[in-house]
């Protein structure tokens, strides 16, 4: 599966931003996919997820309330809706995908890193 991340920009605080990852090479519906997030100095960690059918998802805490994944089936993309930002929203954003119709598939498909960047 091939991914390309888009949306990320700079946004002040209190704002929104939407980002997309179009997702190609395999069949979309088979994957689950995320959002991870890496800010400077601190690790990778998982901001959200949803299953192959869309049917369950998952949110970090830290971003519960004001994030909403989405998943377009017919165009292969997956989406996070994310309001209400803040300063510690700052991070690259990656999507990701992993084979949704075995359990315990690592997220093996990774796309390149989209920039966040919330002002105070």
């Amino acid at each position: 599966v091939q991914l390309q991340a888009f949306g990320g920009g700079l946004v002040q605080a209190g704002g929104s931003l939407k980002l997309s990852c179009a997702a190609s090479g395999r069949t979309f519906t088979n994957y689950d996919m995320g959002w991870f997030r890496q800010a400077p100095g601190k690790e990778r960690e998982q901001v959200s997820a949803i299953s192959w059918s869309g049917g369950s998802g998952y949110y970090a805490n830290s971003v519960k309330g004001r994030f909403t994944i989405s998943r377009d089936n017919s165009n292969n993309r997956v989406n996070l809706q994310m309001n209400s930002l803040k300063p510690e929203d700052t991070a690259v954003y990656y999507c990701a995908a992993r084979f949704g119709l075995s359990a315990g598939s690592a997220w093996a498909y990774w796309g390149q890193g989209t920039l966040v960047t919330v002002s105070s």
